[in-house]
């Protein structure tokens, strides 16, 4: 069993900052990628950032210059520090992780998502 839990959501004004962490536990061999989707309501859910388990980046253009996604592979934690946010950031993020459990099982699994709210 693996798990991810997500923490940092909340109200901020435009142009404010947050940052989101995610953190993997359970029975967890090795995380490649790590990312956070988005979801805004009546929208589908679409990539915000992933991070390999190099350290190779990738933005949607939406969030580039504004949010930086890093991660430290001995916490198994994923962050995203948001810049500069507005209302249109406004959405439920998820974080998702790539993971080779102890059993060589291959995995994709969900966060349960964390609320951010920019207000205008």
């Amino acid at each position: 069993q693996v798990q991810l839990v997500e923490s940092g959501g909340g109200l901020v004004q435009a142009g404010g900052s947050l940052r989101l962490s995610c953190a993997a536990s359970g029975k967890i061999s090795k995380i490649n990628a790590m990312g956070w989707y988005r979801q805004a309501p009546g929208k589908q859910r679409e990539l915000v950032a992933d991070i390999t388990s190099g350290g190779s980046t990738n933005y949607a253009d939406s969030v580039k210059g504004r949010f930086t996604i890093s991660r430290d592979n001995g916490k198994n934690t994923v962050y995203l520090q948001m810049f500069s946010l507005k209302p249109e950031d406004t959405a439920v993020y998820y974080c998702n992780a790539n993971v080779r459990d102890i059993w060589n099982r291959y995995l994709e699994v969900w966060g349960q998502g964390t609320l951010v709210t920019v207000s205008s």
